[in-house]
């Protein structure tokens, strides 16, 4: 399968998830994943949308979730498209904070990690990782298309954004459109992870 097979025009995703990376200096707060999609790779907190919620919502209630903590300043990033060869289809929406209310803990779902941002490790996350996310770390705006094979990236497209015209087209498009798929969410437990000081 090629980008070009794909009528990216009518284009319509079986889910919705949000990923929000948390940003202190030069230290980001990712997970490691314990179950589901990507489980064993480092990535953001993040998940499905519920319905009605907007991918804004999502993302601070996914990271509530996940680590038990709040995030802070968030603001959008990014919107990624994925097709998997098996059906599968995405959109995700991505995003940044500047900081955090609690402290990050562990639950059945994620382990909390925080990296150096020289030292992130791509080698255990999701292949389209390095095309992104040193955009993300480098304060750009984007989108991309990505096309999967199970875990292979196959092929893809990739934009930086102004932030002008990024802030102006779709964050509205964050905050206002609610979702109508809904994920089942089990129940957690919890561990103590702080953040390094």
């Amino acid at each position: 399968m090629k980008l070009s097979d794909v009528d990216w025009a009518h284009w319509t995703p079986r889910w919705r998830a949000t990923l929000l990376f948390i940003r202190r200096g030069d230290e980001l707060l990712m997970i490691h994943k314990k179950r589901g999609l990507g489980a064993g790779k480092f990535n953001a907190p993040g998940g499905r949308l519920e319905p009605g919620e907007t991918p804004l919502q999502a993302a601070i209630r996914e990271t509530i979730e996940e680590l038990r903590i709040e995030p802070v300043g968030v603001k959008p990033r990014g919107e990624l498209r994925f097709q998997f060869t098996d059906g599968l289809s995405i959109h995700g929406y991505v995003f940044t904070a500047a900081d955090y209310r609690g402290e990050p803990t562990e639950t059945d779902e994620a382990r909390p990690v925080w990296f150096h941002v020289r030292e992130i490790p791509y080698d255990n996350m999701w292949a389209d990782d390095r095309v992104w996310l040193p955009a993300l770390l480098a304060g750009h705006c984007f989108e991309g298309r990505f096309i999967f094979d199970g875990e292979r990236m196959l092929e893809h497209e990739f934009n930086l954004r102004a932030a002008e015209s990024f802030r102006e087209s779709s964050c509205a498009w964050f905050a206002a459109t609610p979702s109508t798929t809904r994920p089942a969410f089990p129940p957690r437990a919890a561990f103590r992870a702080p953040h390094p000081r």
